[in-house]
């Protein structure tokens, strides 16, 4: 059995506790914003395309399958987060946190791009014209944050291993 240092410190669970929030923020924001505000698709709008009520009626519903994907990583996420908050051995930073969520956000947005748009092609991010330069900024959005995210993380541990 391994003994910890009264000193040493553990990100991982703050680490994953964010990446969780941040897939299922990641997701409302792309389903509030793209799905019910802008309007620019749904679900299965490339699929079923809202010309008919049962079209609509589908896609509402596969729209509320990914919300409630959504919900369940946010209270993962949450979850996770209080009990890292009863760890003595984690340390509370703001950049391991919000890297964090930035990983989890920026997977959601590329794994869902990646997925959705490209290979099961179920809808794209703004169909028309443009469509393909929409959907690899989506995906460039996702590598950024992915990596911005990473960056925040791996300067914060930096940080504490000199004060350590």
């Amino acid at each position: 059995m391994e003994v910890k240092g009264e000193n040493e410190y553990h990100s991982m669970p703050l680490i994953l506790a964010g990446i969780f929030l941040g897939l299922g923020l990641g997701g409302f924001v792309d389903g509030i914003v793209l799905h019910q505000i802008l309007q620019w698709h749904h679900m299965l709008s490339n699929v079923r395309p809202l010309k008919t009520v049962s079209n609509i009626d589908l896609n509402m519903v596969w729209d509320g399958l990914f919300h409630a994907f959504d919900w369940l990583m946010t209270v993962v996420g949450v979850a996770l987060l209080w009990r890292a908050g009863g760890r003595k051995d984690v340390p509370w930073s703001r950049n391991t946190f919000v890297g964090s969520l930035l990983i989890g956000a920026g997977l959601f947005n590329f794994f869902e791009g990646l997925i959705d748009h490209q290979i099961l092609g179920i809808h794209h991010v703004k169909p028309g014209a443009n469509q393909l330069v929409w959907d690899l900024g989506f995906l460039l959005s996702g590598l950024l944050m992915f990596v911005v995210g990473s960056v925040m993380i791996k300067h914060q541990n930096r940080h504490l291993q000199q004060r350590m």
